[in-house]
């Protein structure tokens, strides 16, 4: 007997991580789990997965792409995505969200690619 009206399993409860945007457990999993929602990344911009040191753009309206988070320049971590680019602030690379290009440098390298995979409005590695 199945009974839609039971209480969805997505009840809140008092938690040490109410301060996180969604408090879905399978973004603390380390295998498979969502990384980010889709609603969470900006058209013609991105989102920084700190955790996993990714980043996921969305280029244009429905395309995400999901690049290292490390810049090729010395290995710091990007820091922001604005304008158009990721960017990072030791040195001030900044590289193309539509494909992890340079755009200026110092660094010469783009941004290597990091497999996503889009499911429904979550993002996930692949």
């Amino acid at each position: 007997n199945t009974d839609d009206t039971s209480a969805p399993e997505e009840t809140p409860s008092p938690s040490e991580d109410e301060e996180s945007e969604s408090p879905s457990p399978e973004e603390t999993s380390q295998g498979g789990g969502a990384i980010a929602k889709t609603s969470e990344i900006p058209v013609g911009g991105g989102k920084i997965i700190e955790a996993q040191k990714v980043v996921v753009t969305q280029p244009t309206a429905g395309e995400f792409k999901g690049f290292s988070a490390i810049c090729t320049h010395k290995g710091c971590p990007v820091r922001t995505v604005e304008g158009g680019t990721i960017n990072c602030t030791c040195h001030g690379s900044k590289f193309k969200v539509a494909d992890g290009s340079v755009a200026s440098g110092p660094a010469t390298s783009p941004l290597p690619a990091a497999n996503i995979k889009v499911d429904g409005d979550s993002i996930m590695m692949a």
